[in-house]
């Protein structure tokens, strides 16, 4: 099976959006499309509660007319249009769909940042993990945040294997962004933040990336959007991640990224397994 995950830091302006960066984006849909995928994971909707409108669902089922959408907004008391996740999925599966809550601190729990798709022999499971924030200020919380996420995915590990994607907000390893020793107190990049994705591992789960190209560096699958120079210059970061549970480790047959062109920001990251 083949799975794509992506950050797209706002499906509205993705799909309805005329600005160049929205046509970058739109070029980057038509790729996704083109791979022919499973499932497609999607983080940072920015949608609100309401989800996709009219017009959103008519672009996708163009773009993507096999298949069907499910989608999670953040709601109150959360900020309206932040975060949120959605699935796409070919029409011919029927995973059960559910929208868990972890117990993270409020109102992160209504932030939309979890999906979880059951297919009869795993789960296939999105985050959109919260970020540090500047200053780091929301550090505490973010690290509760990941105590609770790693219960969720072991809970799930008990009953069948797990395929869990979506932006982590944390390179785990120096070879995970460009310049290590510039960001150690950086969001996504602190000790502890490293340590709790140290922990998520351990308790079975494995980074397909690493483990099928253990010593590649300089692949990344983020670049600041805010310096013209990031992308051109390769000075990015490695946060968005697919882990499976370790059983399926050997199942294994790629785990890459999708090259998004000039666009910066987020790129697509794709997961080819035997299942």
């Amino acid at each position: 099976m083949k799975f794509i995950s992506w950050n797209i830091d706002s499906i509205n302006a993705a799909l309805t959006g005329t600005s160049k960066r929205a046509g970058e984006t739109r070029d980057v849909l038509h790729k996704i499309a083109a791979e022919d995928p499973d499932a497609i994971a999607i983080q940072e909707t920015k949608l609100s509660k309401n989800g996709p409108t009219k017009k959103h669902l008519q672009v996708l089922d163009e773009l993507f007319p096999d298949y069907a959408v499910t989608w999670r907004s953040s709601v109150e008391p959360a900020r309206k249009g932040y975060a949120g996740t959605m699935y796409l999925y070919k029409k011919e599966y029927q995973p059960a769909v559910t929208q868990p809550q972890i117990g993270a601190p409020e109102p992160m729990d209504d932030e939309g940042r979890i999906i979880t798709l059951e297919f009869p022999k795993f789960y296939l499971t999105e985050v959109y993990t919260p970020n540090s924030g500047s200053g780091l200020k929301r550090l505490d919380e973010r690290q509760a945040w990941d105590d609770q996420y790693r219960q969720y995915l072991h809970q799930l590990d008990q009953d069948k294997p797990v395929i869990a994607s979506g932006d982590f907000n944390v390179a785990h390893e120096p070879i995970d962004l460009a310049h290590p020793e510039n960001n150690h107190h950086s969001a996504g990049y602190t000790d502890e933040e490293r340590e709790h994705f140290t922990k998520l591992l351990a308790a079975g789960f494995t980074d397909s990336f690493r483990y099928l190209h253990p010593d590649q560096a300089g692949a990344y699958s983020w670049w600041a959007q805010r310096v013209i120079t990031s992308k051109q210059n390769n000075s990015g970061w490695r946060i968005d991640y697919w882990l499976v549970s370790d059983r399926l480790a050997d199942k294994l047959q790629s785990s890459t990224m999708i090259d998004s062109g000039a666009r910066r920001d987020h790129t697509p990251i794709m997961l080819e397994i035997d299942l």
